[in-house]
């Protein structure tokens, strides 16, 4: 049985997050109850409810610390690059890293019948997209139109990808070849494809 932990002194929140993280990355977000989280954070199945009301709101929680990392992940990303579509790109491979470092937490943000609108942090994190698009199309790298539209779609992209790489459903052996196939695939939809180079050097890496 786990050593029971004082969470008295204030980490029981944080125990039954870290708890949580466990449990998905095992059993899926939908595969354990609250009182398994309590039991795997060493505490009473009474224990969570202190600060959850039920096994939703604790990966709402797991969601939004995710939607907070991702969130200044892409924002550093963009910071101090050449141009706004350079921010842009490199944006868009933050978010992929972030999936393959936190993929847990990526499945809270997007497996458990959860999406940006029910988290105030993945509204901010798409904002911070948008905002990224908006400046490209003020400096005339990309077409004045709905920002919106186009954030959507480049998010869709990136997602496609930190999905189907968490998934194991690339030919790819390693972060840095799925990272690799990802700023092609980046650079690709911004440039359009008939002008960019093939991706043979990176078969199967």
């Amino acid at each position: 049985m786990p050593r029971k932990r004082a969470y008295h002194h204030g980490n029981l929140r944080e125990a039954l997050l870290n708890a949580a993280l466990e449990l998905i990355a095992e059993f899926g977000p939908d595969g354990f109850n609250l009182r398994e989280a309590a039991r795997r954070a060493g505490v009473s199945h009474t224990a969570p409810y202190r600060h959850f009301r039920d096994k939703g709101e604790l990966l709402s929680a797991v969601a939004a610390q995710g939607f907070v990392e991702l969130n200044e992940a892409m924002r550093k990303a963009a910071q101090d690059q050449p141009t706004p579509l350079d921010a842009l790109k490199n944006a868009g491979a933050a978010y992929v890293a972030f999936a393959l470092q936190r993929p847990q937490h990526f499945t809270a943000m997007f497996d458990a019948a959860m999406g940006t609108s029910d988290i105030p942090a993945g509204e901010e994190a798409f904002a911070t997209l948008v905002g990224i698009v908006e400046e490209c199309q003020r400096a005339g790298q990309l077409p004045a139109d709905d920002s919106q539209a186009r954030s959507l779609a480049a998010w869709s992209l990136v997602h496609g990808i930190a999905k189907l790489a968490i998934a194991g459903r690339f030919p790819f052996h390693s972060h840095k070849a799925v990272l690799m196939f990802a700023a092609w695939a980046i650079d690709g939809s911004l440039h359009g494809w008939t002008n960019t180079p093939g991706m043979s050097h990176l078969a199967v890496q």
